[in-house]
């Protein structure tokens, strides 16, 4: 059975008191998953075990491969003697473009994109947002709580990202945990899509940590209107939020918050 935290041993020193004896603690399980379209390998995540047939599912629908539950066959882990995989068969109807999976057109901040380039090639791939939920202010405030309260591998660990999807009265669909944003919020959108679910045009994306260009691009393929989290967004994901109608929303935490983009769907 997957586990969201191992143990450890640990040596805890403190100023007053000094080294103190080992211990066992828990840290953050991170393994690689290896994802297979049709047996044929296009990418490894090194994630948190647990929900990897949504992970795997949720990749896909932020590549732009797949949109909806008639999409795909079946996800079904592989019996590998070393590692995990998860193999995806999509439907006859689906093209695939190995060449251009494979390669991650679209990386993440980490990786050096070009801005411009990068926002142009995602909005031609999917289309702007509109419409969407009118969220309150004061309950778009409760999402860090409501969030907090799900993470229970944070509980145990200290080290382990969250995302959450929340309704606009602020009711939780669900909350899930890795050691990468991305693979939460790739978990979320899988759990959706398997759940015939998508779009997901009225509810908000709630993310711990900073929002990066691709948590926005992940958003989009979901249609997802709304995104907070309770640290900053970088400038690429605000730029890609202006130009594809997403509510950006940052430093969600104290009863304040800012907003990036789009405010027109906050309610005072």
């Amino acid at each position: 059975m997957s586990r969201p935290t191992e143990p450890c041993t640990v040596w805890r020193y403190a100023a007053e008191g000094g080294m103190q004896p080992p211990v066992t603690d828990a840290v953050a399980a991170e393994e690689p998953l290896e994802i297979r379209v049709a047996g044929r390998s296009v990418s490894v995540a090194m994630r948190t075990p647990g929900h990897d047939e949504a992970l795997a599912a949720g990749f896909l629908v932020g590549e732009g491969l797949i949109h909806d539950r008639a999409d795909i066959v079946h996800v079904r882990p592989c019996d590998l003697s070393q590692g995990a995989s998860v193999d995806v068969l999509v439907a006859p109807h689906v093209a695939i473009d190995f060449e251009s999976l494979t390669r991650h057109v679209f990386a993440s901040s980490s990786c050096g994109v070009c801005g411009s380039a990068t926002i142009e090639s995602v909005c031609r791939r999917w289309p702007r947002l509109s419409g969407g939920p009118d969220v309150a202010a004061s309950t778009l405030l409760t999402l860090p709580l409501r969030l907090r309260e799900g993470q229970a591998a944070f509980d145990r660990t200290g080290g382990i990202h969250a995302a959450g999807l929340f309704d606009a009265s602020g009711r939780p669909l669900a909350i899930r945990e890795d050691v990468g944003r991305h693979n939460a919020v790739d978990k979320l959108v899988g759990m959706a899509l398997l759940g015939s679910l998508l779009p997901l045009d009225r509810h908000v994306l709630m993310v711990s940590g900073r929002i990066s260009f691709e948590i926005v691009q992940k958003a989009l393929a979901a249609g997802i209107r709304v995104v907070a989290a309770v640290s900053a967004p970088s400038s690429l994901a605000v730029d890609l939020a202006t130009e594809t109608g997403i509510t950006l929303v940052g430093f969600l935490r104290e009863a304040r918050f800012n907003v990036y983009s789009h405010p027109h769907r906050i309610r005072a």
